[in-house]
């Protein structure tokens, strides 16, 4: 009798190299992404012990975490970061190692540029020393953030050493309501189960929700798995998929990407395979999501208040942020706005800020940063003319990179002040030291900076069309 294997069991079992009895195995890895803060210890490590890189074709570099996003054609003034990315490239060069450097086309946040050009595919493993490596599991590829030692692992041996995870799946049916997004879905989720739900876990997102949503809906629910402690999370691959994949730069063409195709169709999870844990959502049940304390699963529905709760890292939390337990986000001023990261910087997500800002002008309080994710989403912005209806009302677009997302960088948020952001973590000092994060979607993002306040978006978009 045939086991019925998940999406997960496929593709990890289809890269086993070696099995210890009941310990450890093996992994080959397909793709190691890597860019300029995790990769300099590890380089050094092989150099240190004569070992060279075993197959550096393998291996796609980008500069994204320390990158400034104001004059990238002039010299970084950051002595440590300049460094950095000095370093990033003496490596790549050194070693052979395709690297897509500041200001070349292909450049970009290292989870947005290799899906736009095709090296993310179905069926792989794939690896990064950052944890929202996550992000690729979006095309029902095994994908997840690596430490610096495994990062000096994989240089040397193209595999890694690990225990298998156990198997986790989240299921939404239904229809979302009006200008509820993919952002708002997980944080959703992440809400309801809690930040360690997954530890232990790979999880697979299943039901209509996922079927229906864009490849950029599906890597920003991906991305954020890891915010729910599991290892990764996967969607299975489907025409959406293919589609997105097909004429992409380092895609497969012609009969070799049919081939793929036939093989990346038996991919999906089959019927009645069983998991170690599930749970199931009704869509009709989320709506707008915001953040109000410090890590993603404090989370409630725009229209809520926040909730009451006696535990002392809670209240310590609150403090932080300095809101009170039955407190409505609804009207609280905001004087900063992040729209970016590797969440949500992709074109879909500046096509939805553009159509609720366009004809509206920011709010004078508010600082507002557009961050794309790569030079390509960048281009794209400028030729839908949308660079226009971001300047026009008062937006400031910046170049790409990690950016606001987390203070390595010089986008940082003032002590003190609150941002809504479209990145993935609320931790205290994230954006920068003493700075207040509230996640939401690029939706709500777009509102707040138009109104200098949280508002309730429902209210505002029964008509509106979103991209």
């Amino acid at each position: 009798m045939t086991t019925k294997k998940t999406l997960f069991d496929k593709v990890w079992d289809a890269h086993v190299v070696e099995s210890a009895q009941n310990g450890p195995q093996i992994l080959y890895i397909d793709k190691h992404l890597i860019h300029e803060v995790t990769s300099p210890q590890a380089f050094n490590e092989l150099e240190a012990r004569g070992i060279p890189i075993y197959r550096p074709n393998k291996i796609v570099a980008t500069a994204d975490h320390n990158t400034p996003t104001l004059n990238q054609d002039l010299s970084i003034k950051d002595k440590l970061s300049r460094k950095q990315l000095e370093q990033l490239s003496e490596n790549c060069k050194k070693n052979g190692i395709t690297l897509y450097e500041l200001g070349h086309k292909y450049n970009g946040i290292v989870h947005v540029m290799a899906p736009e050009l095709g090296i993310t595919q179905p069926g792989m493993t794939m690896v990064c020393g950052d944890s929202h490596t996550s992000t690729h599991g979006a095309f029902g590829t095994i994908a997840f953030g690596i430490g610096t030692s495994q990062v000096a692992q994989v240089f040397a041996s193209q595999c890694l050493l690990l225990t298998k995870p156990k198997s986790l799946r989240v299921t939404v049916n239904g229809r979302l309501k009006n200008g509820v997004l993919p952002k708002d879905v997980i944080l959703y989720i992440i809400s309801k189960l809690g930040t360690n739900s997954g530890t232990g876990y790979f999880c697979e997102y299943a039901g209509d929700v996922f079927e229906n949503m864009s490849m950029e809906g599906r890597m920003t629910v991906c991305n954020m798995s890891i915010e729910m402690g599991a290892r990764g999370g996967m969607i299975a691959p489907d025409e959406t998929t293919f589609e997105y994949v097909k004429g992409r730069e380092f895609s497969p063409k012609g009969e070799a990407f049919d081939k793929k195709v036939a093989y990346w169709k038996t991919l999906p999870t089959d019927e009645d395979a069983v998991f170690d844990k599930e749970y199931y959502f009704d869509a009709a049940d989320i709506e707008p999501m915001v953040t109000y304390g410090t890590n993603p699963g404090m989370g409630i529905k725009i229209s809520e208040t926040i909730p009451v709760d006696d535990n002392a890292s809670f209240k310590k939390s609150l403090e932080y942020m300095n809101f009170e337990a039955g407190e409505s986000l609804i009207d609280k001023p905001i004087n900063y706005v992040f729209i970016g990261s590797c969440t949500n910087s992709r074109i879909e997500d500046f096509r939805v800020a553009a159509n609720f800002i366009k004809g509206k002008q920011k709010a004078d309080n508010v600082t507002a940063w557009l961050v794309p994710g790569s030079k390509q989403v960048e281009a794209q912005i400028i030729n839908e003319g949308l660079k226009d209806i971001f300047e026009d009302a008062g937006f400031e677009l910046r170049q790409p990179g990690c950016s606001a997302c987390l203070a390595m960088n010089d986008d940082k948020i003032p002590q003190g002040e609150y941002c809504v952001s479209t990145s993935n973590r609320n931790f205290e000092g994230r954006q920068g030291q003493g700075s207040r994060t509230i996640l939401a979607s690029p939706l709500v993002a777009a509102a707040t900076a138009v109104a200098g306040k949280i508002v309730d978006v429902t209210k505002d978009i029964e008509t509106l069309e979103l991209a």
